[in-house]
């Protein structure tokens, strides 16, 4: 078995199979669940001298570690090339614990205006909450990060590709802002995918992941992972997360370590379908947009190709008509599944101003360009070819039903 050292001069898709990986005595192949709550130790002294430092393959309870979480995280660590990482039972557990175990009663944050519901919900509800100034700007305007990151700004957040409507931040500017004056910068990069951007090489200092989606692809299980310095992950996310509970628990962990040894296969396959697809779309009527960032059309295409290998596996469509004709598009649909996921083998679908950013003011969705026209759509698996003709024919059936009406 290739050693660390080894593995740290292979490509990603070898190290999606082999980083990490613990052999009991007994040598399986494939790693093994450890489904424990708690460890034993040979004598009392052992025990304190493990609550005293913890060795590099010890654990002391679920909360704290696991051998099948410990896979989990130095895989998918070796995968994104951070020094650490730290699982969690969701992705909002992650990105909830990327910054409130780093801030307190009087820091400053900056974050992207444009994000997924719960993020905001954390921003603008819990952080404010305990004493947390928090400024929102357009993340794609440069000279309003500027104008909002001052000294003793603590961090700054944003999400690389924004959720629903794809908008491309430009991480290597941001964080050359944040880190003149010492702000630490949080990226969560789930539409970019662990597979397509070196999130950490273009400047950020934490990359956070809802594990739920592309890591584990097949809609089984919730997980999430922070990924950093040693020194952040183990001194800062380590004591909040151990002592309020968030672990991913050992099941979950050897699904989403299994999923890492097809997760490149599985994303490169799903945004080449992606590039297909929103190609053909651009052609069809009954569509007043199609956003992705592989396309010309997008307004950040040329950043999208600086930063990132594809255009992902996200396509956003607006559909003329609005929400009704939103809808009888949606429920035209065969192949397309309607669910509020992403990231899955399945294609689905969903529609933001009404399932995942219901909870903004019409106002607020309007500014972030969420119309009620606005449809998110996850490619994946299938034959492009079939999901072209599904998506067609869902397009004419809405615009019959429109005619009809």
């Amino acid at each position: 078995m290739a050693d660390a050292n080894h593995l740290k001069t292979l490509r990603k898709r070898t190290r999606a199979v082999h980083a990490g990986t613990r052999r009991s005595q007994y040598g399986e192949v494939s790693e093994a669940i450890f489904l424990t709550q708690g460890f034993v130790y040979d004598s009392a002294e052992a025990a304190e001298a493990r609550f005293v430092e913890i060795g590099p393959d010890e654990f002391i309870y679920g909360r704290y570690g696991n051998p099948t979480v410990a896979m989990f995280e130095d895989r998918i660590a070796s995968l994104e090339g951070a020094e650490d990482a730290f699982a969690t039972a969701s992705g909002m557990a992650a990105v909830n614990a990327a910054l409130v175990s780093m801030l307190r009663a009087g820091d400053h944050v900056v974050a992207a205006r444009a994000l997924f519901g719960s993020c905001l919900y954390i921003l603008e509800e819990v952080l404010t909450r305990y004493g947390v100034e928090v400024s929102f700007v357009d993340g794609t305007d440069l000279a309003q990060w500027e104008a909002a990151i001052r000294p003793g700004t603590k961090a700054v957040f944003f999400e690389s590709i924004s959720n629903p409507t794809l908008e491309v931040i430009d991480i290597a500017a941001v964080s050359r802002l944040a880190h003149a004056v010492g702000a630490l910068v949080i990226v969560d990069n789930v539409f970019a995918t662990p597979v397509f951007q070196d999130t950490l090489g273009l400047g950020a200092d934490v990359v956070v992941y809802s594990a739920t989606k592309h890591i584990d692809g097949q809609g089984r299980c919730l997980g999430g992972v922070i990924l950093g310095s040693k020194h952040y992950i183990r001194k800062v996310v380590e004591p909040y997360l151990k002592h309020t509970g968030g672990a991913m628990s050992p099941f979950n962990a050897w699904v989403m370590l299994k999923s890492l040894e097809t997760v490149e296969l599985r994303c490169r396959a799903q945004a080449d379908s992606a590039h297909r697809i929103a190609t053909a779309l651009e052609t069809l009527p009954g569509l007043s947009r199609v956003i992705y960032p592989g396309l010309p059309s997008h307004p950040h295409h040329a950043l999208a190709r600086a930063q990132m290998e594809t255009g992902g596996t996200m396509i956003a469509l607006e559909v003329a008509g609005g929400q009704d004709a939103a809808f009888r598009f949606l429920n035209a649909l065969k192949i397309v599944t309607i669910s509020n996921n992403l990231g899955d083998a399945k294609s689905i679908i969903t529609h933001p101003a009404t399932t995942t950013h219901q909870r903004l003011t019409e106002e607020q969705r309007e500014g972030l360009g969420i119309t009620r026209g606005l449809v998110r759509l996850s490619v994946g698996l299938e034959d492009p070819e079939d999901l072209i003709a599904d998506l067609s024919a869902a397009l004419d059936a809405a615009q019959k039903g429109a005619a009809g009406a």
